[in-house]
């Protein structure tokens, strides 16, 4: 993933390319940051099926309109294999110098929760996401291989999608393991579905990271705002475990690290309906790396930084 909340080396390998091309995708502003910035040395070329989409956000080199297959398949005869070892090169050791990690003491961390998800069959798995930090730990840490299997509203930002959207892609996929990766707010937000889920004893299986914040509204809050906190603490959550026993279904907590594995590979194997992991992280963690908004690939940010960040623009 780039952008944003993108991983480091993805974001430098944008900022160091010399043609970037947008198949299907509308160049917003979680991608593109500055956009005076925005691989400004680079060729762009931009395909989508609706015309409507050129030149609304960038103006690219060049634009063509089709389906993106047909396009793609058109385009394959026209393209040599450049020489092109120093770039790759230079991506390994960006992917060296600038990997993935979170800290491995001092709480149950997200990113150990997804991680493990991963290693322990995720990877094959449907993976459906709400709207917030979760979002993009999983984004990160759910290292989705195959077509189809990520499943997330990215930046229309609709909180509480995650667990319907899971629903959905069980009752398509009836022989592939479904997981539903939900905040506890936005989880809150169509949790009533726990009953249709139960009544069709559709599998599903929901991974709750629970912070007891809207997270990414506090890393803003905390970040940009002097950490003055408002409207983003959720200390009227409900046990998530009680509220799925009262639909009958079988429920989890994750409190420690050493349990991470355990429960999760009980959820993997429960198969006779839905099941419910909540997942009780640490509470003010935060997602790194970080372009904040309307800022250049170049302000990138890798850790918690050490002096006040300037408001993002539009900000009041």
């Amino acid at each position: 993933m780039l952008g944003m909340h993108g991983t480091a080396y993805a974001n430098k390998a944008v900022g160091g390319c010399d043609l970037i091309m947008a198949i299907g995708a509308r160049w917003d502003d979680r991608i593109t940051g500055k956009l005076s910035e925005f691989c400004k040395d680079a060729i762009k070329i931009h395909v989508d099926i609706d015309r409507a989409e050129f030149n609304k956000v960038i103006r690219p080199d060049v634009s063509l309109a089709g389906d993106a297959r047909l396009v793609v398949e058109d385009l394959i005869p026209l393209v040599n294999r450049l020489d092109t070892d120093e770039w790759l090169k230079g991506l390994n050791e960006w992917r060296k110098i600038h990997p993935l990690k979170y800290p491995k003491k001092g709480g149950l961390r997200a990113q150990q929760v997804l991680d493990r998800l991963d290693k322990l069959g995720g990877r094959e798995a449907i993976i459906t996401t709400d709207v917030g930090q979760h979002q993009m730990w999983a984004a990160q840490f759910c290292r989705t291989t195959k077509n189809r299997h990520w499943l997330s509203s990215g930046g229309a930002g609709t909180m509480g999608f995650g667990f319907p959207a899971a629903v959905g892609a069980q009752l398509a996929n009836p022989d592939k393991k479904v997981w539903a990766i939900c905040g506890d707010g936005g989880f809150q937000m169509t949790m009533a579905e726990l009953a249709t889920a139960q009544l069709n004893k559709i599998p599903v299986k929901v991974l709750i990271i629970n912070n007891h914040y809207l997270g990414m509204i506090r890393q803003w809050q905390e970040l940009f705002f002097d950490g003055r906190l408002s409207g983003a603490d959720l200390e009227g959550n409900p046990d998530f475990v009680k509220i799925a026993a009262a639909y009958a279904i079988p429920g989890w907590n994750i409190r420690r690290a050493a349990d991470v594995d355990k429960v999760l590979k009980k959820a993997m194997a429960y198969n006779d309906g839905p099941c419910v992991v909540n997942a009780e992280v640490v509470k003010e963690d935060n997602v790194f790396p970080m372009i904040p908004a309307g800022a250049a690939y170049k302000d990138m940010i890798i850790e918690r930084p050490k002096y006040k960040l300037e408001k993002p623009s539009g900000s009041t």
